[in-house]
């Protein structure tokens, strides 16, 4: 896919990921998403986190982390997000569609995923039915290499997924079965909701 593509896609996916925040409850706002630990709200302020920190602001809280990034992100999104309202973090996104933020090494492939997976990490924990559009789910798959697997701290190991509304499979073993988006979520290291996946192995992955 070429950039030109997947500029549109990133776009398309932080319009569309605005509009939902937009309409979002206030105690929406505080529940939990699927990355452990974090709130709607924490997600969203570190998904508009790279609009709003220069180089220099984002080496200083690295600086202030001792250089682990996991640690740095999540000071740094619960603090903005409680020093941000709603709206604010609404605008941030819809400010910025066209941003041409990449992360380091990842290019707009990683540009897309960083925010098709964050965005997911909101919509299915608040039981959202909100489907990403097949082409952006499949851009993501596509890009989607084992070391970002083995980073997130996914367990494979014996488990062929299955997408059961895309022609796609990764791995090996017994089946596991669900959308392309949910399959996607396992590949990051999500536990699901109940009733979004199928197969034994279900549940390794699904809260219970």
């Amino acid at each position: 896919m070429d950039e030109a593509m997947l500029t549109a896609l990133i776009a398309d996916q932080r319009r569309d990921l605005a509009a939902t925040l937009g309409a979002l409850r206030p105690d929406q706002w505080h529940a939990p998403s699927l990355c452990e630990g974090w709130r709607v709200r924490d997600v969203v302020a570190h998904i508009v986190m790279p609009f709003r920190y220069s180089t220099g602001k984002f080496i200083l809280e690295m600086v202030r982390a001792r250089g682990k990034f996991n640690v740095m992100a999540m000071r740094c999104a619960r603090r903005d997000a409680d020093e941000l309202s709603t709206g604010e973090l609404v605008d941030a996104l819809a400010d910025n569609v066209n941003h041409a933020w990449k992360p380091p090494g990842g290019g707009l492939a990683g540009a897309l995923s960083h925010d098709v997976i964050h965005g997911l990490d909101i919509t299915v924990a608040l039981g959202l039915d909100q489907p990403v559009p097949d082409q952006r789910i499949r851009a993501v798959l596509d890009s989607t290499k084992p070391r970002s697997i083995r980073y997130f701290g996914a367990d494979l190991t014996g488990v062929q997924l299955r997408a059961d509304d895309l022609d796609w499979t990764y791995g090996s073993g017994e089946p596991l079965t669900g959308s392309a988006q949910d399959l996607l979520l396992v590949l990051c290291g999500r536990t699901l909701p109940p009733g979004h996946l199928t197969g034994e192995p279900r549940s390794r992955f699904s809260r219970q």
